[in-house]
């Protein structure tokens, strides 16, 4: 089954981002080691973090006319960093793999990860 992960940062992260200096390399290499090891695996599709939401937009659609909103967005709690596709087994399997993740961040604070799985064409009976 697949899987999509997706963390977050607060609005406040979020905001501050966007004149934040890139991470350090130590944390570079360390999140490659992680996503090689994973992708060996065969647990990680795919996974990329995204630019703070200031450099974002919402596309909303109403009454047959399209509304753009540019962030950031901080009527949001929270904002995605990141995501990533997987492929597991369980949903257990994917929170096991969730925690892989989150180890990379320490000794920092860990995101917050939502898991979701992904439709297949199985799901739908008919198909």
């Amino acid at each position: 089954m697949r899987y999509l992960v997706m963390h977050y940062n607060t609005a406040a992260d979020d905001a501050t981002a966007v004149n934040a200096p890139p991470p350090d390399m130590a944390f570079m290499a360390k999140m490659g080691k992680y996503m090689e090891e994973e992708r060996a695996a065969g647990v990680l599709l795919g996974g990329e973090g995204v630019h703070p939401s200031a450099q974002g937009a919402r596309v909303s659609f109403a009454g047959g006319k399209r509304s753009v909103t540019d962030g950031p967005f901080t009527e949001a709690k929270e904002v995605i960093a990141g995501f990533a596709i997987i492929e597991a087994a369980s949903l257990a399997d994917a929170v096991e793999a969730v925690t892989r993740f989150a180890a990379v961040f320490e000794p920092g604070p860990k995101p917050n990860i939502e898991i979701r799985r992904i439709f297949e064409m199985a799901d739908f009976g008919h198909a």
